[in-house]
């Protein structure tokens, strides 16, 4: 089910929700914003797809909080009073999530941290990718391919993080940190991306640009949307060749940046996997179980998955014949030919 941009304020509710009888089986799957259509378009349908399967009578509430940590807190206190005993949340604000466990849990509620963890008060489980691990991959990768493609030692990169109230875009930070600050290679610049906005992160490397031109050999950005913020700052700029820019998401815009040789690498991450952990683990919360982890972070019982990098070089098999996109799907227009150059099409 993909869900319209009408959901800023209003919920979808899978089966008939009784708003004056509460249900023992209700659950909320709360997403924090609209920059990234992954939530209506992967996450959403794929955490329905899995409630079904674990819990066919489960009523299922989704709502999205557009960026709005306020917003955000409306929801979960509505959920609440709906009657979710379960909450699977990404939250808006990572810090500020802290009060919602809080709140959760002095009514007897359930909290599932998804996708972005809520270091200052446990929530019950925590299930994500493995965050520190995708920055430090997509970095890592740039890093050998600069060094590939005979870039010099001392050379100049620019770093694109994501949201600064975002903990996952922290982990996300520290990998590239660590991948950077262990090569042979110099970080011009950093920025904090405020709320993972793909125009913020275009202005800033526009900005750059002006101040560093061509000593830029590499941009290491936190996922997709901001690194195509970048590759529009540098085209905007007439850079030729463009630099290799990092991404993360697998998203269509960026698969069909890498088949034109625009884009490096990004992480092809299917939320569906997610969804479906949070699925499973929302049953055995319900059921009065203990759900299993194979990890703790911050103080909390956690499940990470870990994504593989795609370039070029593995898209053809990480994401067509894996079925993660189709070609009818990505090998559009202007990425036709490309993508039969690549075997991606016939």
């Amino acid at each position: 089910m993909k869900t319209s941009m009408t959901l800023t304020a209003a919920s979808v509710v899978a089966g008939a929700l009784c708003a004056t009888v509460a249900s023992a089986q209700t659950v909320a799957f709360l997403m924090p914003d609209q920059a990234s259509t992954r939530y209506e378009e992967h996450d959403w349908p794929g955490f329905q797809a899995a409630m079904k399967a674990e819990c066919p009578d489960c009523e299922l509430i989704y709502q999205n909080g557009n960026g709005d940590v306020a917003l955000q807190q409306q929801q979960f206190n509505s959920v609440i009073a709906q009657g979710a005993k379960v909450i699977v949340l990404d939250p808006v604000d990572s810090a500020a999530a802290a009060a919602l466990v809080e709140i959760a849990h002095s009514q007897d509620v359930k909290v599932i941290a998804y996708d972005r963890p809520i270091p200052d008060s446990p929530a019950d489980f925590y299930v994500s990718f493995d965050n520190e691990g995708i920055g430090y991959a997509i970095a890592q990768s740039l890093v050998d391919h600069l060094k590939a493609t005979g870039v010099p030692d001392g050379a100049g990169v620019l770093q694109i993080n994501g949201s600064p109230t975002d903990a996952a875009a922290g982990l996300i930070r520290d990998g590239i940190d660590r991948a950077l600050d262990g090569s042979v290679y110099t970080t011009l610049s950093e920025f904090d991306t405020p709320d993972w906005a793909p125009p913020k992160a275009q202005e800033w490397a526009a900005g750059q640009v002006t101040r560093f031109g061509a000593d830029i050999k590499g941009i290491v950005a936190a996922n997709d949307g901001t690194g195509g913020g970048a590759i529009a700052a540098l085209k905007a700029a007439g850079a030729d060749p463009l630099p290799p820019v990092t991404g993360n998401d697998a998203t269509i815009a960026a698969l069909q940046l890498i088949i034109a040789g625009d884009q490096y690498n990004t992480i092809s991450k299917p939320s569906e996997i997610v969804a479906e952990a949070a699925a499973k683990v929302a049953k055995t919360l319900l059921d009065g179980g203990t759900p299993e982890s194979t990890s703790t972070l911050y103080n909390t019982p956690s499940q990470l998955f870990v994504p593989a990098v795609v370039t070029q070089e593995n898209i053809k098999e990480l994401i067509f014949d894996a079925g993660i996109q189709t070609p009818e799907e990505v090998c559009t227009g202007e990425y036709a030919e490309a993508c039969k150059s690549m075997g991606i099409t016939q």
